[in-house]
């Protein structure tokens, strides 16, 4: 089946880039079920959204499936991981061994999609040369040198919030064009720069709120 190259497919709007990778875990899943062909329905049963964004979504990478039968599991596979660069190899960079640091360099799934852990650092003169996932912790002083000769595109920030502007700027000022951010706070970067922010407290007060709704619903029955 042909493919068009990326550059001629339409603009994908965010929220669809959003779903992408929730799609693909969902094939991941079937595939190691050894399931040939998904359905709109099943998949969005697995990604958690309505079948008709499925379809729309899915629709922007070229892909209409075949009524009555689905997708071919494997090769929307293949064009999810095509259009997330997930056949690329991504140098990635951390900055902060602390214990988040140190957990998301030991996560094995970042090399099964193409993210390849290069160099983790950190300003604590205590923590250099410390082993962590097979590397050994080098001085945050020396990140530009490690982002040009290692090739890094993605930095990592696991620091505490107060020190996270100044590895932005860092990341930035070195040549890194994306940023994760997981510590505790906002930082500004260039428009240039994509930066993604993942907010650990804020999703469990996000469970709060329903846990708390879920908690009233429960105390007019148990009062019967």
């Amino acid at each position: 089946m042909a493919e068009r190259p990326i550059g001629d497919r339409r603009r994908i709007p965010e929220a669809t880039v959003a779903r992408l990778p929730l799609y693909y875990r969902a094939l991941l899943e079937t595939g190691e079920m050894g399931i040939a062909t998904v359905s709109s329905e099943r998949l969005a049963e697995l990604a958690g959204v309505n079948a008709a964004k499925v379809r729309k979504d899915l629709s922007y990478l070229g892909s209409y499936g075949t009524r009555g039968v689905g997708y071919d599991a494997e090769y929307l596979l293949h064009q999810i991981a095509r259009e997330l660069g997930l056949s690329q190899d991504w140098p990635v960079a951390i900055v902060g061994a602390g214990n988040l640091g140190q957990a998301l360099a030991n996560y094995r799934g970042f090399g099964a999609r193409g993210f390849r852990v290069v160099a983790v650092l950190d300003a604590d003169p205590r923590k250099l040369g410390l082993e962590v996932a097979g590397l050994a912790v080098e001085a945050f002083a020396d990140l530009d040198d490690i982002v040009v000769g290692r090739k890094v595109t993605i930095g990592i920030i696991a620091t505490p919030g107060h020190a996270a502007q100044e590895v932005a700027d860092a990341l930035v000022a070195a040549g890194v064009g994306s940023i994760l951010n997981f510590a505790p706070t906002l930082v500004a970067v260039p428009a240039e720069v994509s930066m993604r922010k993942v907010d650990l407290a804020t999703e469990l007060q996000i469970l709060s709120f329903y846990q708390l709704r879920r908690a009233l619903l429960d105390q007019p029955r148990a009062a019967r």
